[in-house]
């Protein structure tokens, strides 16, 4: 299907409901008023009434909006809630099961840029006010905050884009009951609410038929699984904390998971204590700190890319025949370290063309380059294309430094910006590989932003962007791209398809200190959508 076409066919879908219509459903008058004080014009805010029978009864009476927001008080269940706080549901609880609501930290991050206290998590819809013990037990299951109202109204949206902001007004140690807390959480209550509204009709702008497109090949490559199987499986035979020298790969969401299981992550050997288990990350790490490891008795895995190895054997290789090296890369990032301690002598690093003419080497008939695995191709080529018009007898590696996931991913995010107009690119901000891929996006015309999450993600890009492309970095899970994607497909109708650049199908073996038969079948594993968990917020 064409673009043209799915954006047709999803047009169908819409029928009667225009892009931005928002129905608001507040229990309260008092909560009505304040949320229709901060609306754009054209939202339509009803008060529903408290409780299951009439929230019920509103939402079979009420819609045909394009988008349906659930607004009003809540009582708080985790004590660290304050009157003024507002709660954005990532799922309704209640006596007919569980709704969930995708966008939700989309939604909370635009409010928290209001300068709003935002907490994201489940909220739960019981039938009577809850108190005491209840709370408690409640929180125990990790809800956020109760309501009377919030699962029954839910139904008004009919399978529609929806969004529930509720604002606390008590807590388990200050309950309305007292009157008090009843002025204080009320006001607060109100003013937050007031202040939500704007951001709700930002939120509803964004809801439209579109088309998502996913690169192919993205996310982790085969040399990220096999780092962050080398960690998993030294903490299961090694217990915690194991020691892993900088982050394994450039990825909070990884790093994050692995720190909750045990793993410490330092920056250099001597915060290590003696005899203990260390890890080197996939990005690879220079003799002297080899050397360092050694002194301290340290307990030595190598999770060290095998492509990024070859780049450490090619350096070795050309000083020992007398080269000097030119190394494309980037000052400062973890392999750029790596690759200069091999042959810190005979190294020059350059980032770009312009630093080319500038070099001084001792012999211009011995000069070799190499690259950092993770750079643009194409910027790369413009690099290498400068030295060898400087230097005509340039030697080079046999086969491209330039890592095949950096590549295909690239070649992929090229296919999107012919047909998208804008592009998401998951991962982090330290990720060299997952910055070159924005910018190759741009490069080829499209507006493209790097997010480390969903929540990441700002409401007016999203607003006139019918067809958006959607890709990682080979740092990044899957399982992020596949939040990612929840919310996107739940801010109207989608049509989701895969634009695909190449077949992937490599995988490394483990590094022979953490080497088993069980091991082995661990790390050919193929890493399906939810392989690599990130952690909840």
């Amino acid at each position: 299907m064409t673009p043209a076409s799915a954006e047709t066919t999803l047009d169908r879908l819409s029928v009667g409901r225009k892009p931005g219509e928002l129905l608001v459903l507040a229990p309260l008058r008092i909560e009505a008023r304040a949320v229709r004080r901060g609306l754009a014009p054209g939202a339509q805010v009803i008060p529903t009434g408290v409780g299951p029978r009439h929230s019920l009864a509103a939402a079979s009476t009420h819609g045909a909006r394009a988008a349906v927001a659930v607004s009003g008080f809540c009582g708080a269940v985790d004590p660290t809630l304050a009157p003024g706080d507002l709660v954005v549901a990532t799922e309704i609880r209640g006596p007919g099961g569980v709704i969930p609501c995708p966008s939700a930290r989309v939604l909370a991050s635009a409010l928290r840029r209001r300068r709003l206290r935002v907490r994201v998590g489940p909220i739960v819809s019981t039938d009577r006010l809850v108190r005491g013990s209840e709370r408690r037990r409640l929180r125990a299951t990790g809800a956020l905050a109760v309501d009377t109202e919030s699962a029954w109204l839910a139904g008004a949206a009919d399978g529609r884009p929806l969004a529930v902001v509720r604002a606390v007004v008590d807590h388990p140690a200050q309950e309305l009951r007292r009157p008090l807390a009843l002025v204080n959480g009320t006001g607060r209550g109100y003013w937050a609410l007031r202040q939500a509204a704007g951001v709700l009709s930002e939120w509803a702008s964004t809801v439209r038929p579109r088309t998502i497109m996913l690169a192919a090949p993205r996310a982790s490559c085969a040399g990220v699984e096999r780092a962050i199987d080398v960690v998993e499986l030294a903490l299961a035979r090694f217990s915690p904390p194991v020691y892993v020298r900088r982050q394994i790969v450039h990825n909070a969401h990884v790093v994050s998971d692995l720190e909750r299981r045990g793993a410490v992550f330092v920056d250099e050997i001597d915060e290590i204590p003696d005899g203990s288990t260390v890890v080197f990350s996939a990005h690879g790490v220079a003799p002297a700190v080899r050397r360092a490891a050694g002194a301290k008795r340290l307990n030595v895995i190598d999770a060290t890319c095998p492509l990024v190895s070859k780049v450490h054997g090619e350096a070795r290789r050309f000083a020992e025949a007398g080269y000097t090296i030119v190394l494309v890369g980037h000052e400062g990032h973890d392999e750029v370290e790596g690759t200069v301690g091999e042959a810190p002598d005979h190294i020059h690093l350059v980032s770009d063309q312009g630093e080319v003419q500038g070099l001084e080497v001792e012999d211009p008939q011995r000069v070799a380059y190499l690259t950092q695995t993770t750079l643009a191709v194409d910027d790369a080529k413009q690099v290498v294309d400068a030295l060898r018009e400087r230097f005509p007898r340039l030697a080079g590696p046999p086969s491209s430094d330039i890592c095949y996931a950096t590549q295909n991913r690239q070649d992929a995010i090229k296919l999107l910006a012919r047909e998208c107009d804008f592009v998401l690119v998951v991962g982090s901000a330290n990720s060299s590989n997952s910055r070159r891929l924005v910018e190759v996006a741009e490069r080829h015309g499209t507006p493209a932003r790097l997010i480390e999450d969903e929540s990441a993600i700002e409401l007016h890009w999203l607003a006139r962007a019918p067809r958006i492309g959607l890709t990682a970095g080979a740092s990044a899970p899957e399982s992020v791209v596949r939040r990612v994607l929840a919310a996107l497909t739940a801010l109207g109708p989608a049509d989701v398809v895969e634009r695909r650049a190449a077949q992937e199908s490599r995988r490394f073996k483990l590094p022979p200190e953490i080497r088993s038969p069980n091991a082995s079948a661990t790390a050919r594993a193929p890493a399906g959508p939810g392989r690599r968990t990130a952690p909840r917020e």
